[in-house]
């Protein structure tokens, strides 16, 4: 089934013709789901090219994200059996978001038209591919796969993730819900990534705001088949406080009311200090102590709240630091 979005209805230009189209796919330890997860793509691969959908050239393209198990080997050996399956190799682990941008910039340095990117589990549904390639057709520049539902999680990942979206729209921050990953993107969109320089990357918080033509698909997310989620609950909340970082300042904002209620606190408790010296219940000296603590100790924290927000900004671009390192590719 497909939902075209909001801006779906711009998507209206000349049909395009097929494009020559790279899957990317960040790997991380997953030797035990990646065997089965190459035949599947190679099929859906070889019938979109069968169908005239893709180009003949078109092809794979697995990041290893330092996987620490036989996964860059398991790519190593398709490499060698089907010129179609690609490969990069990370020094290190940079971390999920940084595989898919170096697939994405990787795929449009070797002169793809668009990409689509998804997990190395397959729990997102590929069968839909197709309609993302139509909606490309029919000109839209970024496809999102998204939800019909999340019926496959438990009751507190489902409970917390609507949790963070309806956080999310109430910090204003642009984001499809129910969309992780899954999604089509085309070369004009990839052009205009050489553009963002920020080292947080939050993927899925900077394709909405870029203003292309849009559409998404929406597709029922499987259970996992094989492997481990290499998403825990300590990860899950780092990469949810990392999007609200990268997307919003609202945190700073919230420290700088946090310290607006302490200097109130300390204005009401120098009123009732004042008021206990009025009617002699006080300690020699213990007066003047506590109200200029607790004056200078709420309009410091005042202070340290505009200071930050400013801060964070400047530290999160003046690093510039490599988002990874490519040791090997195919």
């Amino acid at each position: 089934m497909t939902t075209p979005s909001a801006t779906a209805a711009s998507c209206t230009d000349a049909p395009r013709p097929a494009p020559l189209l790279a899957f990317v796919v960040p790997c991380y330890n997953e030797q035990e789901t990646l065997p089965r997860t190459m035949d599947e793509l190679s099929r859906l691969l070889a019938d979109c090219k069968a169908r005239g959908l893709v180009r003949p050239e078109s092809y794979v393209l697995y990041v290893d994200d330092g996987s620490r198990d036989d996964t860059w080997a398991l790519i190593e050996r398709r490499h060698a059996q089907d010129p179609f399956c690609r490969g990069v190799r990370f020094a290190g682990n940079a971390g999920h978001q940084n595989a898919v941008w170096a697939g994405m910039e990787t795929a449009r340095e070797w002169g793809v038209d668009c990409i689509i990117s998804l997990d190395a589990d397959l729990q997102d549904d590929i069968s839909v591919i197709p309609e993302m390639l139509a909606r490309y057709a029919e000109g839209c520049d970024i496809v999102y796969g998204v939800r019909a539902s999340r019926s496959t999680d438990t009751p507190f990942k489902r409970g917390t993730a609507h949790f963070f979206y309806a956080l999310m729209r109430k910090l204003h921050v642009s984001i499809i819900p129910d969309h992780a990953d899954y999604r089509l993107v085309a070369r004009p969109v990839l052009k205009a990534l050489e553009g963002y320089g920020e080292q947080s990357l939050f993927l899925r918080g900077l394709f909405p705001t870029m203003g292309f033509r849009t559409a998404t698909v929406s597709y029922a997310r499987k259970a996992r088949e094989a492997g481990v989620s290499k998403y825990p609950l300590r990860k899950m909340l780092a990469f949810a406080w990392r999007g609200i970082t990268s997307c919003s300042a609202a945190p700073l904002r919230v420290a700088g009311l946090m310290s607006l209620v302490c200097m109130g606190l300390a204005i009401l408790l120098c009123g009732v200090t004042l008021w206990k010296y009025a009617m002699g219940e006080t300690v020699q000296g213990w007066t003047s102590l506590i109200i200029v603590t607790l004056l200078l100790g709420s309009v410091q924290l005042f202070c340290l709240a505009i200071m930050g927000e400013y801060i964070a900004k400047i530290f999160t671009e003046v690093r510039h630091r490599p988002r990874y390192i490519v040791e090997k590719t195919l």
